[in-house]
């Protein structure tokens, strides 16, 4: 099979046909507890390779729609500046192209490149982060372009910030959240002692109708995804985050997406598996009309 996401053939794969575009960026340079993200694309690309194509909730298979899978993007021995500065610059090139891209990381500090590329076509959105953390702090370890500065640095791109799952964060980032009413939290005690959908209607309804998603996999519990540098208890489950994703897909416009913090564990596939599969679900709920 060829090497890249689901094995597909040219055909099917093409960059001048696909839809979908998939950016490996491969980047790990301000992780500070477990590593391995520079892994985590292509363990997500070579895991996806075992998935089956039909999708049985839509009814179709996405991968007719064309995936390509770019190669990784050489960033191992540049800092984190740069890395954004190279990833808005591609993001900018498929966006002109009318390409939905997927990127797969590396560690979470790659979304604030791709933001910023996606502003080139949609100047005003609203950024899902989907994660067990707030990555609100203004610096961290000496950098601002820290993974736990995520959200702080798209915050200050002028852009409404919904964080879901979250479940740690900082001193300093619960005295940030006080004072600005356009970064939204919906916690993941919330959600799990919840006993409908209505805390999805929440996260809705306080989204602009276009929508740029990131996932980072801490948010799901450990007992799911084990491979991620930090892990966090009480996490929420997958068919918590397909709900969501559903719903986002549904009623909103989702104008790209992310998948990050995935750290390999030798000997063990789960976590890959769930991330690749996660990215199939995202591109059949894009473009499915049957839901």
């Amino acid at each position: 099979m060829p090497m890249n996401f689901l094995g597909l053939d040219e055909e099917n794969s093409s960059i001048e046909t696909s839809k979908v575009v998939i950016l490996p960026v491969p980047f790990e340079r301000t992780v500070f507890f477990g590593r391995g993200t520079s892994h985590g694309p292509s363990s997500i690309i070579y895991a996806s390779r075992s998935l089956e194509l039909y999708d049985d909730e839509t009814g179709w298979e996405p991968s007719s729609l064309g995936i390509h899978t770019l190669c990784e993007l050489e960033c191992s021995s540049i800092n984190p500046a740069d890395m954004i500065s190279d990833v808005r610059e591609v993001c900018v090139q498929l966006v002109n192209l009318n390409k939905f891209i997927i990127t797969l990381g590396g560690e979470h500090s790659i979304t604030i490149g791709t933001v910023k590329g996606h502003k080139s076509m949609f100047e005003k959105f609203s950024v899902l982060s989907i994660d067990a953390h707030c990555d609100l702090r203004d610096s961290f370890e000496k950098t601002p372009y820290s993974h736990a500065c995520t959200m702080r640095r798209i915050f200050e791109e002028g852009l409404p910030v919904m964080e879901v799952g979250i479940r740690s964060y900082s001193d300093e980032e619960a005295e940030f959240l006080k004072g600005n009413s356009n970064i939204k939290i919906i916690k993941a005690q919330e959600i799990i002692e919840s006993k409908g959908e209505d805390w999805i209607l929440d996260v809705v309804s306080a989204l602009l109708p276009h929508v740029y998603i990131s996932i980072d996999l801490d948010v799901f519990d450990p007992s799911a995804v084990p491979g991620t540098g930090t892990p966090e208890p009480g996490g929420l489950g997958w068919y918590d985050v397909l709900g969501l994703l559903r719903s986002v897909f549904k009623n909103r416009e989702v104008i790209g997406l992310d998948i990050v913090e995935l750290s390999p564990i030798s000997g063990s596939t789960i976590s890959e598996i769930l991330a690749a599969k996660l990215t199939y679900k995202a591109i059949g709920y894009k473009f499915s009309k049957n839901f």
